[in-house]
Order: C-alpha cells, then structure tokens, then sequence
C-alpha cells in the first residue's frame, strides 16, 4: 500500500510521545516494540471504528479505496488495528459524553489507552497508520467522524436510519 502523505518528521510524533508522563518511554516503545501505550484524554481521544462501518462509509473493504476515503472525509491521523478489524480515528479530547454514536463507535477518552504505531508502520497488516499525522497536534475533527459513522448507518440500512 502506498502512503498517501508525506513523512510527518519526528514533531508530530514527539506531541503524541507527550501524552504519557515520560515522553521518552513513548518514543522507547516505538523503537522496541513498534508501537507505544498511549493515555487517552490527555492530548486527544479516539474513536474506535469497526472495520465494518469504515468500509460501509467508504462504499468498499479494498483498503487502498479505504485508506483514501479515511484521509479526505477525516483530515486527521487513522489507526488501523486489521487483526482486530478496528479502526482509531485521533480525535480532540473532551466530548465523550457528548458522543452519540457510542453503541456503533465508541469515543475512548480518559481512562483508556490507545496502542500508537511508530510512524514508519503503514501497513497492510497488524497495527499501522491508515492514514499518519501530517503536524504536530493534527487530529480528527469530531464531525467528520460523526458524519462517517452517519454515512456508514444509512448505508447499512439503505438510507433508513
């Protein structure tokens, strides 16, 4: 699979790192293990998406389709995790409460912890970027993803929903 953005440099990655106390913990982790335990409600959220409503959304499973739709509808930083068949989308932090996709995508906040791929993990299988940080603080607007999950629940249900 080709990525479809541009190496974010190490800035992007270095505002994610700051999520947990130790920065440098996140950034031994990539380098060890491929990915870093990251607290959730610190510097962003993410909604878990099933890879179920991403394909409804995007209109097909084939993941090139689905790497770019992600990227044009969501303009932020996508994990995919293909063994659990979820995807991350990196979202603000805050509104959790306020989410009201809970029963088909779950906003994750405060409390959970998010598995972070290095930014050289791109895929196409175990955890990878779908699609990568482009700045530093780059996240996902929460309409977008609100307006996938909507797109993916009509689509679903023939527009009934």
């Amino acid at each position: 699979m080709t990525p479809i953005t541009s190496d974010p440099g190490p800035a992007a990655f270095d505002w994610l790192a700051r999520a947990q106390e130790e920065p440098h913990q996140a950034h031994r982790e990539w380098q060890e293990r491929g990915s870093a335990l990251l607290p959730l409600g610190k510097r962003f959220n993410s909604v878990c998406l099933p890879a179920r409503i991403v394909y409804a959304g995007a209109g097909c499973d084939d993941l090139d389709v689905v790497t770019r739709t992600l990227a044009e509808l969501l303009c932020g930083p996508v994990i995919h995790n293909r063994p659990k068949h979820e995807y991350y989308a990196l979202v603000g932090k805050g509104s959790v409460a306020s989410w009201r996709y809970a029963d088909d995508a779950p906003m994750l906040g405060a409390g959970h912890f998010l598995s972070v791929p290095a930014s050289d993990l791109r895929g196409p299988t175990g955890l990878h970027w779908a699609v990568r940080p482009r700045i530093v603080g780059d996240l996902c607007p929460v309409p977008a993803v609100a307006a996938l999950v909507h797109i993916a629940r009509g689509a679903q249900t023939g527009g009934h929903r």
